[in-house]
């Protein structure tokens, strides 16, 4: 919940200028709804593309508050973080939710950006992978193969957003190997090498490209970064490593 409108709007403007034709790799921005078609607008003649942070399961109704796959669908918004763990933790979105958005969306052609992580707690009982496996399967529930492929995974620990914490490269590897593992078993070892796996939590300029050379760290989701031109050095860092 940051950036008023015409805010979002001068920073994306900024951006398009250092950023906006980046090739080699993704550039999503995720602003709040009451942005996103100014963003969108802005970001039209760029290769930057624009993801909304929440949706709802139904087209319409009775859902005060909620928004739909097609109104995003209508800014021309490409993809939506599912299951954020703010999401999860401070308005009580529990599994069978998200599963249900993902379902949803997954019927779009909107690409769903789902998140996963464990909670300080659960990571010092040593539950981490208990906590990521049940989370995944859970979200999978009743999806077809297909519909799994095209989702883009975030593995984003609690006790690292927003705390100034960040997980160690080697305990980010650690989880992505791990995740990949699990996919590998449930699916098979074609769609656990491809999927996109992210990093989320408390991601800096001076931290990422020690998490980024990970093996099985294909990128990051952003937080606090994003709201600066720190933003920028990530992008740069991203460029320095790919060939």
């Amino acid at each position: 919940m940051n950036k008023t409108n015409t805010q979002a709007a001068q920073f994306t403007s900024k951006l398009i200028g250092t950023i906006g034709n980046k090739s080699k790799f993704d550039v999503i921005l995720c602003p709040p709804y009451t942005a996103l078609e100014k963003v969108s607008d802005i970001v039209s003649g760029s290769k930057i593309k624009v993801g909304a942070q929440n949706v709802f399961y139904e087209d319409k109704g009775a859902f005060t508050g909620e928004i739909s796959t097609e109104m995003l669908l209508d800014l021309n918004v490409q993809y939506v973080i599912i299951g954020h763990s703010e999401r999860r933790h401070l308005f009580g979105e529990s599994d069978e939710l998200i599963n249900k958005k993902l379902k949803k969306v997954l019927k779009t052609e909107l690409v769903p950006i789902l998140c996963i992580g464990e909670k300080l707690e659960e990571r010092e009982k040593g539950l981490t992978f208990n906590v990521v496996e049940r989370q995944i399967k859970e979200a999978f529930f009743g999806l077809t193969y297909e519909e799994v492929s095209r989702i883009v995974l975030a593995y984003e620990p609690v006790w690292a957003i927003g705390t100034g914490k960040v997980a160690s490269p080697e305990q980010a590897q650690e989880v992505h190997e791990f995740i990949r593992t699990l996919l590998k078993d449930l699916f098979d070892e074609s769609l656990a090498e491809s999927m996109t796996i992210l990093y989320g939590g408390s991601i800096k300029a001076n931290n990422f490209l020690g998490l980024f050379l990970k093996s099985d760290i294909d990128g990051g989701l952003v937080g606090g970064a994003s709201l600066s031109e720190e933003f920028i050095e990530l992008t740069r860092v991203m460029e320095q490593i790919i060939e």
